[in-house]
């Protein structure tokens, strides 16, 4: 079995997956099956901050001890390291119309955990093609968000989005999950559970 291989197989007990590959570095996220994991973990009913990233350090943690690679996280820093860049560089990782990036197959349900870096660069190629923005005909992102928070041409308007979070209309958005991320027809094929989704936007919008 290859080194990507064992990997893949170690993750998915714990709702991870391989989401790119860029030389040595890999980078690993959450799947459909993440958030029942989670809500069983220590971390999640302990009451302490940042259970997440105290769940991602303790799991990918053990990984990387257990297969002499060092782990790499997207809460550690100041200064954060590029995982922007770096997903952009695995050839799966595009950015939307909207902005956000998109993925193959998670679309915009995009929660990024952490990333091993090997000492050797792999020679498997995981670069599945074309943004799958491509052949979208509809693009029902664009003009999804009540309050055109999000756009390529334009920063993140987080303070219009909160804002709208706070009112009876944003009860969706806040209980099921941006809509913008919802509509995506790849987010759809990737079944993301509600509640995790209403996890982030409560983190997010605290």
């Amino acid at each position: 079995m290859t080194v990507l291989a064992h990997l893949r197989s170690g993750l998915k007990p714990h709702g991870l997956f391989i989401m790119g590959v860029d030389g040595a570095r890999v980078l690993i996220g959450t799947d459909a099956g993440w958030w029942d994991v989670f809500a069983a973990s220590a971390e999640h009913g302990d009451g302490a901050a940042d259970p997440v990233d105290r769940w991602s350090k303790r799991v990918l943690g053990t990984f990387a001890t257990e297969m002499g690679a060092q782990a790499s996280f997207p809460s550690d820093g100041p200064p954060y390291a590029p995982f922007i860049a770096w997903a952009l560089a695995t050839g799966r990782f595009w950015q939307s119309p909207t902005g956000m990036m998109i993925h193959d197959t998670a679309g915009l349900m995009i929660s990024i955990r952490g990333a091993l870096v090997f000492d050797t660069p792999f020679a498997a190629d995981l670069h599945n093609g074309a943004s799958p923005c491509v052949t979208c005909a509809d693009r029902p992102c664009v003009t999804a968000c009540p309050v055109r928070a999000l756009s390529a041409d334009a920063p993140y308007d987080v303070p219009a989005c909160k804002s709208y979070l706070d009112t009876d209309a944003g009860a969706d958005c806040m209980g099921a999950g941006c809509v913008v991320r919802r509509v995506c027809p790849v987010s759809q094929t990737f079944d993301r559970p509600a509640e995790q989704s209403a996890f982030h936007m409560a983190a997010f919008h605290k």
